[in-house]
């Protein structure tokens, strides 16, 4: 693929979004030039390592039109000269009648915006997300005549309207999407041949094996997630406060809920076995792994839809040889087989996650055999340099 690619991200850089940067850092180590434009600034105090080394410039889009009037009118009336400025407007006002939001007059900005910046030597857009940034995406690809293509995770897919996703998978060149439920789903909405599953994949080099066993006393349960519904740290606590044998919780993860989990903790009496530290780089995740003796996240289906995908820290705990207590939500059984590698509860089901946890922590040598058969899965599955080089080819890219 001739000249660059703009990677259109809905914020960068993001401690919860890994995944993504270390997508980009190996397509630009396999020669893909990028250019990243985020739609908001972060918010995060800290970066993963793997930040630092991406070599992409980034731009930032106006998070509120009204924040940047003048750089907004500017971008207007260049667009106002693209032949294809009123074939988006008419476009966007067929979005706006079935979505009349103040997000979608913002998405239409963002993208008159990126189109009046954008460098001559972009030759393709690609969103991270169905939503909001594919929508930035679409109508800035056809301002400038751009191919563009979308790589979709979870939220996006579950919680956008059926007529947006057919139409977009219509418009882009190609999607690609991280589990099989999510590939079944948006191939039923697509054009043959549109949707591919690409798994994330773990850069191993960053999760290498880990040495002798140094395991904390009492054993520590482990869970790295947003304090969100979707991950559904209610019902762990709930399972954990069912669990007589000693052990110690410790979260990594910021979310709006977490006041409410400290509260629900002490009432549940957790409080004196419960470590909240908040959001931390890579390096602290890789470190709990190897104090903890298991992980566990209870991931559940919310009202509208919402639902994780593979979440990228059962991946990267299995790595570390930990088994791992889930709910059999979305794609986890991708990943996590039943008695082999883990155990699985059904959603909602605090007594079924109760008495996983209590068996692995009863039987230390089932959890060794467990976790050593996740590393050997994960190794053998999904190792990013596998799973990156289908994308590469995507992009253009010759196989490594």
């Amino acid at each position: 693929m001739a000249g660059r690619t703009a990677f259109i991200l809905k914020g960068y850089p993001r401690l919860s979004e890994t995944f993504i940067a270390q997508e980009i850092r190996a397509l630009e180590r396999r020669g893909l030039a990028i250019d990243i434009w985020s739609l908001r600034h972060p918010t995060d105090q800290a970066v993963h390592p793997v930040h630092d080394e991406i070599e992409a410039p980034v731009a930032y889009l106006p998070e509120y039109l009204r924040e940047e009037p003048e750089r907004v009118r500017r971008a207007i009336a260049a667009c106002r000269e693209l032949p294809a400025y009123g074939q988006v407007l008419k476009l966007w006002e067929r979005d706006f009648a079935r979505d009349p939001t103040a997000n979608r007059v913002r998405r239409l900005g963002q993208a008159f915006v990126m189109a009046a910046e954008l460098p001559p030597d972009v030759a393709w857009l690609h969103a991270h997300f169905l939503h909001t940034p594919a929508s930035v995406a679409r109508y800035a690809a056809l301002l400038r005549g751009l191919p563009w293509s979308v790589s979709a995770h979870a939220k996006d897919i579950w919680t956008s309207p059926e007529w947006e996703k057919r139409e977009k998978l219509a418009a882009c060149a190609w999607a690609v999407t991280c589990t099989g439920v999510n590939a079944d789903h948006l191939a039923a909405l697509a054009p043959e041949g549109r949707v591919e599953l690409v798994y994330h994949g773990l850069d191993l080099n960053r999760f290498p094996p880990p040495s002798a066993p140094a395991k904390a006393a009492p054993p520590v349960i482990l869970s790295v997630g947003r304090a969100v519904p979707k991950k559904g740290y209610g019902d762990l606590l709930e399972a954990l406060a069912r669990v007589r044998a000693p052990f110690r919780f410790v979260h990594i993860g910021g979310g709006g809920e977490i006041g409410k989990l400290q509260a629900r903790a002490a009432e549940l009496g957790l409080a004196d076995r419960v470590e909240w530290r908040g959001p931390q780089p890579q390096s602290a995740v890789l470190a709990a792994c190897r104090e903890a003796s298991l992980f566990a996240l209870a991931s559940r289906v919310t009202g509208d839809g919402d639902r994780d995908g593979l979440p990228n820290v059962i991946v990267e705990a299995q790595s570390q040889r930990l088994p791992v207590v889930a709910t059999a939500v979305s794609a986890i059984p991708e990943l996590i087989l039943d008695g082999e590698n883990g155990r699985l509860a059904a959603e909602g089901d605090v007594a079924g996650l109760a008495a996983a946890i209590e068996e692995l922590l009863a039987d230390p040598g089932q959890a060794e055999r467990m976790g050593r058969r996740g590393e050997e899965i994960v190794r053998r599955d999904f190792d990013l340099d596998r799973c990156i080089g289908r994308l590469a080819q995507r992009f253009g890219l010759a196989a490594a």
